[in-house]
Order: C-alpha cells, then sequence, then structure tokens
C-alpha cells in the first residue's frame, strides 16, 4: 500500500512539474512572436518624411576676447594664522588644503622649487593648513594667478580673503 501510494505521488508531482514548464514556454513564445511580428512591421514600413538638415554656415573668428570675470570671482572669506612664509596680503591663491601640517611643507616645498613664495597657514576652526601659492593686494591681480594655477597642474586653486 505505500509503495502504491508513493508511486501515485511520484507521478502526480511529475505531472505537475511538466504542466508548468509547458506553459511557461508557450507564454514565452508568444510573448517572442509578438515582438517579432511588430519589428517586422516596423521595418517594412517605408519611412514619410526626409530627415531635416540644417545648412552648415561657417564664419572666420575676427578676434578673441578672453574676460576674466573680477567681480563674480568666488572669493573664501577664513580667519587663519600665518605657519610659514613672509605673510598674506588681502588676496591669496590657495592650490593645496591639509589636515597634516607634513603633507602642507611637502606642498610648500614644490612651489618653492618652482620659483613661487609658497606659504602656510592654518584655519584652527577647520583643522585645516592651507597651502598658499601667491598672494596680492588686489582681487584682479589674484583672479588672473588663480586662473592661471586653474590652467596648470592646480585645477582645484582657489581664493582667500584673509580677515
Amino acid at each position: 500500500m505505500k509503495k502504491s501510494l508513493v508511486m501515485c505521488a511520484t507521478l502526480c508531482a511529475a505531472l505537475v512539474m511538466a504542466s508548468c514548464g509547458s506553459s511557461k514556454d508557450s507564454a514565452f513564445k508568444k510573448a517572442y512572436d509578438k515582438a517579432r511580428a511588430q519589428e517586422q512591421q516596423v521595418a517594412t514600413q517605408p519611412e514619410t518624411q526626409a530627415p531635416v538638415v540644417a545648412p552648415i554656415v561657417e564664419k572666420p573668428a575676427t578676434e578673441t576676447t578672453v574676460v576674466d570675470n573680477v567681480d563674480n570671482a568666488n572669493v573664501r572669506t577664513e580667519d587663519v594664522t600665518l605657519v610659514s612664509g613672509a605673510g598674506l596680503q588681502n588676496y591669496s591663491v590657495v592650490v593645496g588644503s591639509f589636515s597634516l601640517k607634513a603633507n602642507a611643507e611637502g606642498l610648500q616645498n614644490t612651489l618653492k622649487a618652482a620659483g613661487y613664495q609658497a606659504q602656510i597657514v592654518l584655519n584652527p576652526t577647520r583643522g585645516m593648513y592651507r597651502v598658499v601659492a601667491t598672494t596680492f593686494a588686489d582681487k584682479a591681480a589674484a583672479v588672473q594667478s588663480r586662473n592661471q594655477f586653474r590652467a596648470g597642474n592646480y585645477h582645484d586653486a582657489w581664493l582667500l580673503f584673509k580677515k
């Protein structure tokens, strides 16, 4: 009796599994056939409109003017103390910020080797050592210097206004 019950249960399970697989395959086949028919229908339809192409008009450049917008240049104002260097003027170009003084000194030495009067200042509220590459009394000169550093190796150079 047990043997026939186990055989019957196995047969039922096999039938259930076989019926699930075929319905899944047929649903997939129907979706595939539908997508294939739509793809063929789109491929056989002729294009009704020609693409619009705008004419290319070339005008020679007669003059190029680069304007540094000094008035809109972003300037950070921080209360800093001089750690190493000759002293800051009103506007300074910062090319690096470090939490470790040794890292700031490394960048300062690199800048000095390149001919800059690099300085290190400390922002005590943030605990950051700022490496100042150049310092100026007026904003226009500082913006121009910052742009030169950004064009070179210091893409993140920014302006600092000393409180």
